[in-house]
């Protein structure tokens, strides 16, 4: 099993910081503890409550959320509290007891068409994965309970996971206003049942081909690492807003030609295709002068 890792995110509130990790440690529930009777239900909860500047715990999805009283300041302890919370977790303590009352938050989702016809992307307001997943079958869904559900509807084609949304692409058999609903109530009753959205190795499991993607990378010649770095930041932000993905394929410095794999919303719409080809390539040639020519995007 990959090891728990903890990263510092600060919120509005500057008496309360984040500690969001890289897997999830509840099964989409929320817990509220305002002291150390309050969290008997929760080891780690009362571990944190040993520290005397601990004012609230709050434990959600894949973070935990701490308050601090002010004898303190978050700048000087939050590096400690990570690597205490992060220790904890990597020796196998307990979050919350099965028996824990979880704060009700009501699950809701809602339908957001995308610029694709053929795909929607049905958000949550529960982050449900800590990674990026599409599956373009039943076969390559096994990481994901979710996506195995999901292609059981004869009309899905495809299921893109990131974050806090789903992006399901259909078969032309239907339109979306005969199965929006059926598709987003089923969506919204698995979360709020607690299942597995991705298996807990999926992120492992998808960190060994990241892995081989970035030494992949390290061998790449110094113009594609450009490419990549450029579509990785200016690309891929506004892609991933409307339910989609973009990624690097190959670059040939004879033709000049960069080639692009698209996936999720932006996967197979044929005005999509065009206007992030054509917008992809008119950067590209900007940025890199005199390196690139074309690009040709192909789908996910």
């Amino acid at each position: 099993m990959s090891a728990f890792k903890v990263s510092i995110q600060e919120t509005s509130n500057n008496s309360i910081i984040k500690f969001e990790l890289n897997k999830f440690i509840t099964k989409h529930q929320s817990f509220e503890f305002n002291n150390i009777d309050d969290a008997k239900s929760s080891p780690l909860a009362q571990q944190l409550f040993y520290l005397p500047f601990v004012k609230k715990v709050y434990i959600s999805g894949n973070f935990v959320a701490v308050e601090r009283y002010d004898i303190v300041e978050w700048t000087d302890v939050q590096d400690e509290v990570a690597q205490q919370i992060e220790a904890y977790l990597n020796d196998g303590g307990l979050v919350v007891e099965e028996t824990a009352e979880s704060k009700k938050v009501p699950v809701t989702v809602y339908a957001e068409s995308t610029p694709n016809p053929a795909v929607m992307k049905f958000v949550a307001n529960k982050k449900m994965v800590t990674a990026l997943f599409e599956f373009t079958s039943i076969d390559d869904a096994k990481l994901s309970p979710l996506a195995t559900e999901l292609f059981h509807f004869p009309f899905v084609k495809s299921v893109f996971i990131e974050d806090n949304y789903v992006s399901i692409t259909k078969y032309d058999m239907s339109e979306w206003q005969e199965i929006v609903i059926e598709l987003r109530e089923f969506i919204r009753k698995f979360i709020e049942d607690g299942k597995e959205i991705v298996l807990a190795n999926a992120v492992e499991t998808l960190q060994k081909s990241e892995k081989h993607q970035n030494s992949h990378f390290e061998n790449l010649d110094d113009t594609s690492k450009e490419i990549v770095n450029i579509l990785e930041e200016y690309v891929k932000p506004a892609v991933a807003s409307d339910g989609g993905n973009i990624q690097f394929i190959a670059y040939d410095a004879d033709t000049k030609n960069v080639r692009v794999m698209l996936q999720g919303a932006c996967s197979g719409c044929p005005s999509s295709t065009f206007t992030l080809k054509n917008g992809i390539e008119n950067m590209l040639k900007q940025m890199l002068p005199g390196k690139v020519d074309m690009v040709e995007a192909i789908n996910g």
